[in-house]
């Protein structure tokens, strides 16, 4: 399909099917998906009522219970299905960082495409996937489900999202807590620039989540090959400094190494496997040491 060749190049799908996703906590039992286990969804056997949430599909919803109510409400029901294997995309306004040699390839592209690879994996194993795209300080949810019609409305989201804004508060990020279940694998793919978002995938690690975490960085932030007088600008808050690249070159070395080994020292502290991903590097090797960790 033309979602998944825009977004997943032919050098990277070539190594996809000898990649997985392994679970490093273990999964209640369930008989579907390499990656199993019971969970509420919509089954067959009723569970109970709950409120209404944007990304849910009207099909599910108690219209009879609506006319009752004047609320929405879907019913929920257990069912025996795959572990769930979300993908939590940085979609602020610093993801569209390019280098200056390569401006095609930005953050915004390489964690698209990661992204991808990753729904397309668990695609293929049987397990559920879901996207959650954070940007302009809001969530945009795709439902955790199954399927080939499911994987090409999760790609058809990514080719459509753009970046914008800053990452929300923890205030904002509360409905995660009911919508990524226990023992869910979690994919955060971002810039590691934002407090909130390590903040974020720390506490899902405090709950029981399988987190993982690919920190991108580009070129020109790891070499620092710039030359003559720079300006450097916050896309996010539009903040400027001027200086001469040759004169800052080794503090800002010093200070992004340092800055980003803090950054590992803390996800790892938490549980959250953590792997640096710079955009020049080959796509396949980051997604298997993430994806295929074994159990903790």
């Amino acid at each position: 399909m033309s979602d998944k060749t825009t977004l997943i190049p032919a050098t990277l799908r070539a190594h996809l099917a000898r990649l997985r996703i392994a679970a490093r906590l273990p999964p209640p039992p369930g008989p579907l998906g390499q990656n199993a286990s019971r969970q509420r969804g919509q089954g067959l056997e009723f569970s109970q009522y709950r409120a209404y949430e944007h990304g849910d599909e009207p099909r599910h919803i108690d219209w009879k219970l609506f006319a009752r109510a004047d609320r929405y409400f879907v019913r929920d029901a257990e069912r025996e299905a795959g572990l769930a294997v979300w993908v939590v995309l940085d979609a602020t306004a610093s993801m569209q960082q390019a280098d200056l040699a390569t401006p095609e390839r930005s953050k915004w592209t390489v964690a698209r495409t990661l992204a991808a690879a990753t729904i397309d994996i668990a695609h293929r194993q049987g397990d559920r996937f879901g996207l959650l795209l954070v940007r302009d300080g809001t969530l945009d949810w795709t439902p955790a489900q199954r399927g080939p019609r499911h994987r090409d409305r999760c790609l058809l989201a990514l080719l459509r999202a753009t970046c914008a804004g800053t990452w929300p508060g923890m205030d904002a990020l509360r409905p995660a807590w009911g919508r990524i279940e226990p023992s869910s694998i979690v994919l955060a793919i971002g810039d590691g620039f934002d407090p909130n978002a390590t903040d974020f995938a720390l506490q899902l690690a405090a709950t029981r989540r399988d987190v993982r975490s690919i920190a991108l960085t580009a070129v020109d932030e790891r070499d620092f090959a710039l030359r003559g007088a720079c300006v450097f600008e916050d896309p996010e808050t539009g903040a400027r400094i001027e200086a001469d690249a040759a004169a800052v070159a080794a503090s800002f070395r010093a200070n992004f190494a340092q800055a980003r080994g803090a950054l590992a020292h803390t996800l790892a502290a938490g549980g959250v496997l953590h792997v640096e991903h710079a955009v020049d590097q080959p796509p396949e090797r980051t997604l298997r040491a993430v994806l295929g960790a074994g159990a903790r």
